[in-house]
Order: C-alpha cells, then structure tokens, then sequence
C-alpha cells in the first residue's frame, strides 16, 4: 500500500522517569498507572483494533509494554505477540539510562519479551553512539531512516508505538522539528505520507489527527532539561 499507507503513531503510557525526573533508571519500565493507561487505550481505539495490519514498536520496554496492553486485541487477531516487528531506530534519543535499551541476552529472559522476534537487535543497538547517537543531525537521519521504512511496508495500516522525543523527530517537517506541544502519554495521531515529499530520501509525513489520548502531559528528558533551564521544572 505505501506510499498511501495509513500511519499510526503512539507515544508509550506513563514511565517511571516521567513521574520521579530520574534519568538514571535503566530502561525505565511503565508504572502501575502506565500500564492502566495502556490498558485503557485499547478499547478508546476499537476501529484501529480491527483494521491494523503491522504492529511495530522501539524495543525499550515501556513501549513493549504499552505495546501488548494498548494493542492487544489486534495482537491476537494478527498472530500473536511474536508478529510484532522491533524497530530499534525508533528507540529515544538520549544517551541516559532511562533511554537505553538493554542487550538482547538480557531480554531473553523478560517476560514480557519472551513472544517477540529479537532477530532485528543487532549488535550495538543500544550503544548510543554512531548510528544510535543523540546527536541532532544523525537523530534527524534516524528519523527519516524511520520513514523510509514505513514507506517501504506493504501494509495499509501500521501501528509504530515510540517515545516522545523519537516521535517529534519523525513527524518533522521541511522546516525542521515542531517547536508545539508535545505528546501525551499514550497518544495516538494519524499520518499520511506527504504527496509532495513521499518520493523523496525524507519523505515527510502529513499529521490527520489525534485519534485518542489515556495518559497526560509527562515529559521527556530533553523536554525537563529544557523546562529546567528555563527554571520551570
């Protein structure tokens, strides 16, 4: 279907460093009431439920958990936990703990990793350096690497599930990143791609709507540095 496929993009429930600032917590993980945002999203989304075709998603575990609570009906529709893709280019950016994944041998043995494919984390995924750099140029070359691969999908409707700073990267347009509101926790926005850009190397996306949200403004870590410099954190 691309370049018309329909594209879904959600930012993850509630996190434990979007609640305590601690940007030292390893892989931060949903908290109670991130998952019960999760959960609360699938039936505020039920058309999605049914007409998703791809559900893909970063392979930091907030975004694997927001993934098979929010989407768990077309998770079961579709196969089943191990047809979800991991897409390690749309993890966040910062090179803090709370923004790193972990290493594939690690997440053999969490639970809720245990269904999924691992095949797509390569070597130094989570190295945050080259590639995986926060740098602002090779995040904007991830980002349009993202969109690429959207647009190379066959499917008609995809569901990527990512973090707030990653999104606002994807969904930049020729004049750069959106300087507006960011995203709610467990936000759900509808893109199309550009027809004036789809062809391109960037192949910007063109924003539909906001479909749903069950979580509210939390911020990101680049988000509370900015607030914090401003003395507003």
């Amino acid at each position: 279907m691309a370049p018309h496929s329909r594209i879904i993009l959600v930012r993850h429930a509630q996190a434990e460093h979007n609640v305590t600032f601690d940007w030292s917590i390893p892989d931060a993980p949903l908290t109670p009431i991130g998952k019960t945002q999760a959960t609360a999203l699938a039936p505020l989304i039920p058309h999605l439920q049914r007409e998703v075709d791809l559900i893909a998603t970063s392979p930091l575990t907030r975004t694997v958990q927001t993934t098979l609570r929010a989407f768990a009906p077309a998770i079961n529709r579709l196969g089943g936990p191990s047809k979800i893709v991991l897409v390690p280019e749309a993890q966040e950016v910062n090179a803090v703990p709370c923004d790193t994944g972990r290493s594939r041998s690690q997440l053999q043995h969490d639970p809720d990793f245990a269904e999924l494919d691992l095949e797509p984390l390569t070597e130094g995924w989570n190295s945050k350096s080259g590639f995986w750099a926060p740098d602002e140029g090779v995040v904007a070359q991830r980002a349009a690497w993202v969109r690429r691969w959207l647009r190379g999908r066959k499917e008609g409707t995809i569901v990527l599930v990512a973090h707030g700073d990653i999104l606002r990267r994807i969904v930049a347009r020729p004049a750069g990143v959106s300087g507006g509101p960011g995203w709610k926790n467990a936000e759900v926005r509808v893109y199309r791609f550009d027809p004036g850009y789809v062809e391109g190397e960037e192949c910007f996306l063109d924003e539909k709507g906001v479909v749903a949200a069950a979580g509210g403004w939390d911020v990101t870590s680049t988000e509370a540095e900015v607030l914090a410099s401003e003395g507003k954190l």
